[in-house]
């Protein structure tokens, strides 16, 4: 990776356009900003990518008259999906219940519940199987309590793909070739999907590479452990119904330690504080872009580096520096070994053989 030096000559700032003014701040942070990384490299960097999930979501469950103003939304969350569905409820007038997983700090917390959203917090676990069991558990009871909740569903209902449709707009305008290879976590399935299926309907011809953690059962890495994992919300212990396995091309898998040198390296280069999934991204854009330079590349950077800074960020002179790190490639998940390996998925379905 090379790092960007200041220009020796800098040049005059261009006259700024008047800024709008938000009716909420959800339409302020719900768009990224848009950073060359590299000439043919683009980073989408979110505050918190989920906005657009949550706020399409919501708005389009209120359009079906499905959810009325004043009901209460529940759904669990690792993190970010909690402070959007919280923001989209106070935006709607809508109450909001979050089953936290124990990866959810307390600074989160604590904006969740000044925002109105009532909290349960998962007893704390080192078993992401555990976890997730636990919070789909919870909600389960919840409704049973209160059949008036609405069960918003992140990792199952589609619907969440809707309000990714704006973010295909403006990678639209801001990328306009014919070609483009959007590097992302998978997670919950929805971000990668609402991008690309909207993308590839208008004729682009997008490659998608997805991300995954080790100890993840989305992809078949569920047989390995990665014990420093935090990597909170680019995989599951659980299958997800909104992943779709055939939109993807390429897969990797990223142990914490390489997406925490990409994490470092994005910002020892370019200045930009992002999370672990970003660092991942990073890392796995850079390497692909090595290999297919005539190819434009979208990063998707989902979060801020915040919440990983005592845990990732703190450990910087002890990580491996990212230009000398490379995957191990495979052609089988019976191959796959940490602490990064690359396959080319080939747009199957889950549980297909893999193609020769």
């Amino acid at each position: 990776m090379t790092v960007m030096r200041p220009h020796p000559h800098p040049q005059p700032d261009a006259v700024p356009a008047p800024a709008p003014v938000h009716e909420h701040v959800t339409d302020a942070v719900k768009a990224p900003d848009l950073i060359r990384l590299a000439p043919h490299t683009v980073l989408a960097r979110f505050e918190t990518l989920k906005v657009y999930a949550a706020l399409g979501a919501v708005r389009t469950l209120l359009e079906r008259g499905t959810i009325t103003p004043g009901q209460t939304l529940v759904d669990s969350s690792s993190g970010i999906y909690a402070l959007a569905l919280a923001m989209a409820c106070h935006r709607y007038g809508l109450r909001c219940h979050i089953v936290a997983s124990t990866t959810v700090d307390a600074t989160l917390r604590t904006q969740l519940e000044i925002l109105g959203a009532t909290v349960d917090r998962m007893p704390p676990s080192q078993d992401l199987r555990l976890d997730q069991e636990r919070r789909v558990r919870r909600v389960r009871e919840l409704l049973l309590s209160r059949p008036d909740m609405h069960w918003m569903r992140q990792y199952h209902d589609a619907i969440h793909y809707a309000g990714y449709r704006e973010f295909a707009d403006l990678v639209t305008a801001a990328l306009p070739g014919p070609e483009l290879t959007v590097v992302g976590a998978v997670g919950t399935g929805a971000s990668t999907a609402g991008l690309v299926l909207p993308l590839r309907r208008r004729g682009v011809s997008v490659r998608l590479v997805g991300l995954q953690p080790f100890g993840s059962v989305t992809f078949g890495s569920d047989r390995f452990q990665d014990p420093e994992a935090i990597i909170a919300g680019i995989g599951s212990a659980i299958p997800f119904g909104n992943v779709r396995h055939e939109l993807y091309d390429t897969l990797h898998w990223i142990d914490f330690r390489h997406a925490t040198a990409g994490a470092v390296a994005l910002l020892r280069d370019h200045a930009v504080f992002a999370g672990l999934s970003t660092g991942a991204a990073y890392l796995t854009a850079a390497w692909e872009a090595v290999r297919h330079p005539e190819q434009t590349y979208l990063v998707i950077g989902p979060d801020t580096g915040h919440r990983y800074t005592e845990r990732a960020f703190a450990r910087h002179r002890e990580i491996p520096e990212a230009r000398t790190l490379k995957p191990h490639q495979i052609t089988d998940l019976a191959d796959l070994v940490p602490p990064w390996s690359v396959m080319e998925w080939r747009r199957r379905r889950h549980g297909e053989e893999t193609p020769s």
